[in-house]
Protein backbone atom coordinates (compact mmCIF):
# COMPACT_ATOMS: atom_id res chain seq x y z
CA UNK A 1 0.00 0.00 0.00
CA UNK A 2 2.70 2.74 0.55
CA UNK A 3 4.78 2.40 -2.81
CA UNK A 4 1.64 2.26 -4.59
CA UNK A 5 0.11 5.64 -2.28
CA UNK A 6 3.58 7.25 -2.29
CA UNK A 7 3.44 7.89 -5.88
CA UNK A 8 -0.12 9.56 -5.91
CA UNK A 9 0.37 11.66 -2.67
CA UNK A 10 4.14 11.85 -1.54
CA UNK A 11 6.19 10.23 1.15
CA UNK A 12 4.76 11.30 4.24
CA UNK A 13 1.26 11.08 3.60
CA UNK A 14 1.80 7.73 2.15
CA UNK A 15 3.06 6.48 5.56
CA UNK A 16 0.11 8.72 7.65
CA UNK A 17 -2.07 6.58 5.70
CA UNK A 18 -0.89 3.04 6.16
CA UNK A 19 -0.67 4.01 9.89
CA UNK A 20 -4.17 4.62 9.89
CA UNK A 21 -4.97 1.99 7.99
CA UNK A 22 -3.19 -0.49 10.35
CA UNK A 23 -4.36 1.52 13.13
CA UNK A 24 -8.19 0.72 12.02
CA UNK A 25 -7.11 -3.17 11.45
CA UNK A 26 -5.71 -3.08 14.84
CA UNK A 27 -9.19 -1.36 16.32
CA UNK A 28 -11.62 -3.99 14.61
CA UNK A 29 -9.62 -6.83 15.43
CA UNK A 30 -9.81 -5.93 19.47
CA UNK A 31 -13.50 -4.75 19.06
CA UNK A 32 -14.87 -7.84 17.20
CA UNK A 33 -12.01 -10.18 19.58
CA UNK A 34 -10.66 -12.00 16.00
CA UNK A 35 -7.47 -12.83 14.09
CA UNK A 36 -6.10 -11.47 11.34
CA UNK A 37 -6.91 -12.63 7.89
CA UNK A 38 -4.74 -11.46 5.27
CA UNK A 39 -6.38 -10.72 1.68
CA UNK A 40 -3.31 -10.67 -0.67
CA UNK A 41 -2.60 -7.77 -2.50
CA UNK A 42 -4.51 -8.54 -5.36
CA UNK A 43 -7.95 -8.62 -3.19
CA UNK A 44 -9.31 -5.25 -4.31
CA UNK A 45 -8.51 -5.78 -8.22
CA UNK A 46 -11.76 -7.80 -9.61
CA UNK A 47 -14.19 -5.15 -7.31
CA UNK A 48 -12.87 -2.30 -10.34
CA UNK A 49 -11.09 -3.52 -13.41
CA UNK A 50 -12.26 -0.73 -15.53
CA UNK A 51 -10.44 1.71 -12.81
CA UNK A 52 -7.13 -0.28 -12.87
CA UNK A 53 -7.52 -0.86 -16.44
CA UNK A 54 -7.27 2.82 -16.96
CA UNK A 55 -4.54 3.44 -14.40
CA UNK A 56 -2.75 0.56 -15.93
CA UNK A 57 -3.28 1.66 -19.54
CA UNK A 58 -2.08 5.41 -18.51
CA UNK A 59 1.08 4.07 -16.49
CA UNK A 60 1.83 2.17 -20.22
CA UNK A 61 1.60 5.47 -22.27
CA UNK A 62 3.48 7.34 -19.74
CA UNK A 63 6.44 4.80 -20.59
CA UNK A 64 6.00 5.25 -24.35
CA UNK A 65 3.75 2.43 -25.22
CA UNK A 66 0.50 3.01 -27.45
CA UNK A 67 -1.59 0.92 -25.92
CA UNK A 68 -5.54 -0.17 -27.02
CA UNK A 69 -7.81 -2.60 -24.83
CA UNK A 70 -10.02 -5.54 -26.42
CA UNK A 71 -12.18 -6.81 -23.40
CA UNK A 72 -12.62 -10.75 -23.08
CA UNK A 73 -14.02 -12.77 -20.75
CA UNK A 74 -11.72 -14.25 -18.14
CA UNK A 75 -12.09 -17.96 -17.50
CA UNK A 76 -12.85 -18.98 -13.84
CA UNK A 77 -8.71 -20.65 -13.66
CA UNK A 78 -7.57 -17.66 -15.44
CA UNK A 79 -9.45 -14.94 -12.71
CA UNK A 80 -8.36 -17.64 -9.93
CA UNK A 81 -4.88 -17.34 -10.76
CA UNK A 82 -4.83 -13.50 -11.72
CA UNK A 83 -6.94 -12.25 -8.76
CA UNK A 84 -5.96 -14.23 -5.61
Amino acid sequence: QYHRLKLRRGTKRAAIAVAHSLLVIAYHLLKDKTTYRECGSNSLDPQDRARLSLQLTRRLERLGFKVSLESTPLTSSLASTVFS
